[in-house]
């Protein structure tokens, strides 16, 4: 068997990189944690985690080059796999402390819950717990994943894409949102799968049986 393609977990000062880099060496795949934007441009695909705000987020992906490096390697065809904030900063602007622009590879922007949902009722924010995914669409990874599923989300906002088209996964709190995109080589959830069991170690294999044929 030939050894798999290497896979850049970008490092831009956010925290729990490391758990996401042992869930991807669980499902086969040869990860490793990086800053330097000349691994990500060289890297076969790129996983972007992160916690934490929008901002901050892409403050630190700006200082040390990464922005860039993201958006090249995206543009090239290879694989991305965003998880929470490594999501949401792949649309157009964030409203998190201010109106922030993020890499505006996805048209649409990040917002806050509403305190109350659509029946008037109050919602806890941040969303945090377990939650069903509804996967729809007609991107690649669909097909390599249950028609729903659960997994464990952390967030005080929610990406509003733009085009309908881009959405992959919607989550029920107190109203639909939008819960995962994907879009040619890019997919990205909203969840957490590194913490989210078997749930999550399905998608992350998904990832590794779609990087055999993206690109």
């Amino acid at each position: 068997m030939s050894p798999s393609p290497r896979i850049a977990v970008i490092d831009y000062g956010a925290g729990n990189l490391r758990s996401v880099e042992k869930a991807l060496l669980r499902s086969g795949l040869d990860a490793w944690v990086t800053g330097d934007p000349d691994d990500v441009r060289a890297a076969a695909a790129v996983v972007l985690p992160g916690a934490g705000a929008f901002a901050d987020a892409m403050g630190g992906l700006g200082e040390r080059g990464l922005d860039a490096a993201v958006r090249e390697h995206i543009a090239s065809g290879r694989p991305y796999l965003g998880l929470c904030l490594g999501m949401q900063v792949l649309f157009e602007e964030g409203d998190e402390h201010g109106v922030h622009a993020g890499l505006g590879v996805l048209p649409g922007r990040v917002e806050r819950f509403a305190d109350r949902d659509e029946q008037g009722r109050r919602r806890l924010v941040p969303h945090i717990g377990w939650n069903e995914v509804r996967f729809t669409g007609d991107h690649p990874m669909r097909a390599r994943l249950p028609e729903r599923d659960f997994f464990y989300f952390v967030h005080s906002y929610r990406p509003v894409p733009a085009e309908v088209k881009d959405v992959a996964g919607r989550t029920d709190y107190g109203g639909d949102f939008t819960a995962a995109v994907g879009r040619d080589n890019v997919f990205a959830v909203q969840f957490h799968p590194e913490k989210s069991q078997a749930a999550g170690r399905r998608v992350l294999d998904a990832f590794a049986a779609w990087m055999e044929t993206c690109g």
